[in-house]
Order: C-alpha cells, then structure tokens, then sequence
C-alpha cells in the first residue's frame, strides 16, 4: 500500500478547510490501495482563526498534520514547507478553497503510475475569476518562454509527484522559490490529465495581480537569465538606431545644409532613452538584490510549530529552514 501526501497551503481559509479535508477522508478513508496524510500548512493568514480551525482538525483527525510558520511567506514557500513535513511516496498538492474535488486526484495519480513524474490537472471548464484566468494564461506564455515549458503543457495548482521529485526539489537553498520552475528544471516526465473543476463556495479570492507579479519575478529571475540577455538585445539595437540617426543627421547637414531642429524630438527620445536604462538598471538591481539575499541564506520558510494529535514532543530542528517546531 503505498502512501499519499495531500499538502495544502492555507490562507484565510478558516471556513473551507474543514470541507476539503472531509472530501479527502471521504474519498480514500476506504481506499485499499493508498494509505495517506493531509498537511495543512498556515502561511500565517490575518483575517480569521484559520490556525485554530486547523489545529482543531489535526486534534480530531490522526491523518492531518498542521503546520504554522512564522510570518506569511507566499503560497509556493509554503508548500515547500508542507512538503519537508510529507512522508508519502506520492504527493498531491491542491488548493484550500474547495474547487479541486478530492476524486480527481485519483485521475493524477493514475497518471503517476504509469511512469510519469509529476501530473498536472488540466481544466476543461475553470471557475476561476477572469482576472486569476488572465494572470494563468500571463504566467503560461512567460514559462513558454523564459523557462522552456512545452507549449502543450499547462500548469495549474493541482498536480501530483513522485518522492523523486520532491526530494531533489528541497535540495534547492533559493530564498525565493518557485514551484513550477523547480519542478521543471527537475524532469521532463511531465505531462497533463483532465480534471473537473468547481466554482469557489465560500468566501473570495485572495489572487491579486500583484501577488501573480510577485510569483513571476520569483521564477522567471531565479531561473532564467532571459530577461538580462533581452535588455542586452534591446539596448544594442537602440544604440545602433541611434547610430544610425547620428549619421542621417550629419549627412543630411552636410549634404543639404539643412539646421538640425526638433527639441521636442531630442526630449521624447531622452526621455524614452532614460526610461529604459533605468528600468534595465532595476532589473538587474533585482538579480543582484535576490543574490545577496540568497547568500545571507534568509530562509525559505520558517516553521514555527508542528501540530498533531499526539502529546507533545519538544522541539527539533527541520531541514530546510533553520527552525525549530514543536508537536502538540
């Protein structure tokens, strides 16, 4: 019988988790084949007890383990957290808002015996908003592109993995680390399943474009150098068009003796010069940044306690985040 690893990222989900957890019982309480646990990780939500709620759960239910860290460091270090605690040779990681249905993952991990890796679920119909729907398909085409994705593949929160994976993926140090390209950089025995997708019951979305942007400079900063060699191709060819009109300008003065005018021309193109030069600076300023937090080692995560339905059992240190946690 092998084991299962649900790791679900909470969130101010205080009033949906009890749900999801109960459709997971519901589905493999029963099951002969897998044996499973569900580690509910707190990423230190604000607005309701969602840590109590979950607590409350892992007192109840010898299956789920909760997890709380310290501060709120963003869904994806968050599942790395969860997924330093998993034990299961396969684990499934999904969303704490009750829109993926706990008996698709049964399709995903149909999929993982087969010899695949990881498996993504690919929606038919998603019941997201439009603005999560446009930041997915944003984020979508920049993977394309800065992080070689196969364009016929499409990612998505629910996705299950092999231990091979999340073993090599808690080897990466990065203080700022991001899902999908670690698990990219991992295999290419990736591919999609199509799954059933429910509109949100509860509560509303906490998707921000500006949490998404903040997703997108994790990844594609600390995976791709694309983005500096673009601002090396953009400046050259500004430079040589630059050049260029250097030279229609001292031609056409020398040739026609015709004066050179156009301040406003000379502002908009000083202005547009400048514009991008600082925007290349803060974008390598961002590379250099992120470097300097890395070699500071600030953490992934830090795991502040641990909690079961056992006693308590002290604190010991956890790989991965230079932190203690302690069992109640």
């Amino acid at each position: 019988m092998k084991k299962l690893s649900f790791v679900i990222p909470c969130y101010n989900s205080e009033r949906t988790i009890a749900h999801v957890v109960a459709e997971i019982d519901s589905v493999f309480l029963e099951n002969e084949k897998y044996d499973y646990e569900i580690i509910l990780v707190n990423d230190a939500s604000p607005r309701d007890n969602t840590l109590g709620e979950i607590r409350r759960l892992a007192r109840e239910n010898p299956r789920v383990t909760a997890v709380n860290l310290s501060k709120n460091f963003g869904q994806d270090s968050a599942l790395m957290a969860g997924y330093s605690v998993a034990a299961g040779e396969y684990i499934v990681s999904l969303d704490d808002d009750g829109q993926n249905p706990a008996a698709e993952s049964l399709k995903l991990l149909a999929k993982l015996e087969e010899g695949w890796d990881v498996v993504f679920g690919r929606y038919e119909h998603k019941k997201h908003s439009k603005i999560k729907n446009l930041g997915s398909r944003i984020n979508d085409w920049m993977a394309c592109i800065l992080l070689d994705k196969p364009r016929h593949l499409r990612l998505c929160s629910y996705f299950a993995m092999d231990r091979f994976v999340v073993d090599e993926m808690q080897k990466d140090r990065n203080s700022f680390p991001y899902i999908w390209g670690l698990i990219l950089r991992t295999t290419e025995r990736i591919t999609n399943v199509y799954i059933d997708h429910r509109p949100r019951e509860e509560g509303k979305s906490n998707f921000t474009l500006l949490k998404c942007f903040k997703v997108w400079m994790n990844g594609f900063i600390a995976f791709s150098v694309k983005p500096l060699r673009f601002s090396a191709v953009i400046g050259t060819l500004i430079a040589c068009g630059g050049f260029l009109y250097g030279i229609y300008v001292v031609l056409k003065q020398i040739l026609y003796g015709e004066p050179v005018e156009g301040w406003s021309s000379i502002m908009t193109a000083i202005l547009l010069l400048g514009g991008i030069i600082l925007i290349m600076l803060g974008l390598l300023g961002e590379y250099i940044g992120r470097m300097n937090i890395n070699l500071n080692n600030t953490p992934q995560y830090i795991i502040r306690n641990v909690y079961t339905g056992e006693a308590s059992k002290g604190e010991t240190d956890h790989g991965g985040s230079d932190s203690g946690h302690s069992q109640l």
